[in-house]
């Protein structure tokens, strides 16, 4: 094998196809890139098992063949190398030669035969979306996916389903839930759900150039087709939780209030909470406005917003990085908090009067106990 391709170009390529390699494996050749050159081109595969990606880049081959290399190795000689175009060769004993301007690196590399065949998808259900949409999706709802590996496997997902008129992302952990809805014409049908690690890695493929993206869905696998890479991950099996049974059909309490003005409030009450999950934010919801509390063992803190409650007054204890996440994500100038008492979830919805169902964004909390 030996190819000649400018280095910029692989540098970036195998610097997004090694978020795809094992970290720790008992099979070595799984934290390769896999190179095939062939005419006019070379095509690069990294493949972990659970998630895979692929890239093909127009290269001057003088000779075919295909070897795997190692991910890190390979991407930090690239990084190193100044030489504008690299020349990369091997021959039948895996000894491999990487060369570009005076430097000149001679490694070893793996057999082509060992590493795994990447899937793909068949009879998929293909569909394009502006890739900046779905990033912000992914990127308001993938905080509220489980992520400690004793939670049911489901939950450490995001639901991705479409029907008539509407394209929706979904992610809950039992403690909180996050949905975004986003208007598309038709019917897509679809309806399936990604590791919110998958997802994650698949949206960094997306940049400010980015214009469409390509999702084809099957029954057990999905591609993301990103700027000229293939991403393909498993599904995860089962049927999501039916989180719409958990969302309050009515509200007794309910506060509008700027986003930004209570997200700048709720971080300064919790500067004095070290572990997020010990000390809940007291609110205190009265006719005029709010006053925020926190008691740690390093001191105390309060704080009054000016907030006018529709309804009774009343007292909640809120987790700090819960709420203020979800603010985060609130793509609006203005949103509605409504409750139903002290031990209701707390939903967060746009300060608008449209249907309940079209609202771009709904995000809900459990209350915390307090003492």
């Amino acid at each position: 094998m030996k190819f000649s391709v400018e280095r910029a170009m692989l540098s970036e390529a195998v610097s997004h196809l090694q978020r795809a390699v094992s970290i720790k494996t008992s099979m070595p050749v799984l934290e390769g890139i896999l190179i095939s050159a062939e005419q006019g081109k070379i095509s690069l595969i990294s493949y972990n098992l659970e998630i895979g990606m692929k890239k093909e880049i127009y290269a001057k081959c003088e000779e075919e063949g295909d070897i795997v290399i190692n991910a890190k190795l390979l991407a930090d000689i690239l990084r190193k190398l100044n030489g504008t175009a690299v020349e990369i060769s091997a021959d039948d004993k895996l000894n491999c030669n990487i060369k570009s301007g005076e430097a000149s690196f001679d490694i070893m590399g793996m057999a082509a035969v060992d590493f795994p065949e990447m899937p793909t998808v068949k009879d998929g259900r293909r569909f394009s979306l502006k890739g900046s949409l779905f990033a912000d999706m992914v990127k308001g709802t993938v905080f509220a996916a489980a992520q400690n590996e004793g939670a049911k496997p489901i939950l450490t997902g995001i639901n991705i389903s479409a029907g008539e008129g509407y394209f929706r992302l979904v992610a809950i952990d039992g403690y909180r839930l996050a949905i975004r809805n986003e208007k598309i014409a038709g019917d897509l049908g679809i309806n399936f759900t990604i590791s919110s690690k998958s997802v994650t890695e698949a949206i960094k493929l997306i940049d400010e150039d980015t214009d469409n993206i390509e999702i084809i869905a099957g029954e057990r696998l999905i591609t993301f087709e990103i700027n000229g890479y293939s991403f393909i991950s498993r599904l995860i099996d089962g049927e999501f939780v039916n989180y719409q049974k958990t969302i309050p059909d009515s509200y007794t309490q309910k506060v509008i209030v700027n986003t930004r003005e209570l997200i700048n409030t709720v971080e300064r009450v919790s500067l004095l909470i070290s572990e997020s999950f010990a000390t809940p934010i007291r609110c205190y919801f009265n006719e005029l406005n709010v006053v925020f509390t926190c008691a740690t063992a390093v001191g105390r803190a309060t704080e009054t917003f000016n907030a006018k409650l529709e309804g009774e007054s009343f007292e909640i204890g809120l987790n700090s990085r819960y709420l203020t996440e979800a603010l985060r994500a609130c793509d609006s100038e203005k949103i509605q908090i409504l409750f139903n008492g002290p031990n209701a979830g707390v939903l967060i919805l746009p300060a608008t009067d449209e249907n309940v169902e079209d609202y771009a964004f709904k995000y809900m909390i459990m209350p915390m106990r307090l003492k």
